[in-house]
């Protein structure tokens, strides 16, 4: 068996725990297990991770020397304070979480009871299937992790096909403001050019923006790429 696979357990069985643990068995990781998804919906699941165990999560905690906590940011702190109590964390276990609004802090019961805790946010909308596979070789993850992790955050991120952005956590906060001006923005401004265009009796207004809200977006990314090379061909 090879040393450098891991047994991952996921906690959390919405869009994103789903995808990433596909990910990660795809990058040869053992898929110890995902907890119950809270809408009974595990067909919606399996689709996207075939053959997954379902398990309490005091059993994928114990089993897993990963455990990926997909979960709410106003589940997890309580969550993971409730592990530290009762089943309890693993030392030498990797507990990352996905929030890009929680930093490290949220770990701390996992860490003072040995677990070595990381950040994994994946920069990108998810829709809970195999789609997003696709997307997540295009995208970004957002990575943070006690120095003598931060190897092991990064090379998770890469192996479900994502290229790391390490930061401190007191960057989360900017960037967790960014992601929610592009996504809330985005999408606002399309619902509501859509609308328009049903008022102008255009049955389809999704496909008849698909075009110029590409490629308006794509300007805009190039117009941006464009001025950080000009601000650094200046300094």
């Amino acid at each position: 068996m090879d040393p450098t696979r891991l047994g991952v357990g996921i906690i959390g069985a919405g869009r994103v725990g789903p995808v990433l643990a596909a990910a990660l068995a795809g990058a040869g990781h053992h898929l110890v297990g995902m907890s119950k998804p809270s809408d009974g919906d595990s067909e919606r699941v399996t689709s996207v991770v075939p053959g997954i165990a379902f398990l309490d999560v005091p059993d994928i905690i114990e089993r897993s020397e990963l455990v990926v906590l997909a979960l709410p940011d106003g589940d997890l702190a309580g969550f993971i304070q409730g592990v530290a109590e009762s089943t309890g964390w693993q030392s030498g276990q990797i507990v990352a979480h996905t929030s890009i609004r929680h930093d490290l802090d949220v770990l701390v019961p996992a860490r003072d009871a040995g677990a070595i805790p990381i950040t994994l946010h994946p920069l990108m909308e998810f829709t809970g299937t195999s789609v997003d596979l696709v997307r997540m070789r295009e995208a970004w993850c957002v990575v943070s992790a006690p120095a003598v992790a931060t190897p092991i955050a990064e090379a998770l991120a890469v192996e479900m096909g994502m290229e790391p952005l390490v930061i401190a956590d007191s960057a989360r906060e900017h960037v967790a403001s960014a992601i929610a001006l592009a996504t809330s923005f985005s999408a606002t401004t399309i619902y509501e050019a859509a609308s328009q265009l049903r008022s102008a009796g255009i049955p389809h207004p999704g496909v008849v923006l698909s075009t110029l809200v590409r490629s308006s977006v794509e300007n805009a990314l190039r117009e941006v790429a464009g001025n950080h090379e000009d601000a650094g061909a200046r300094g």
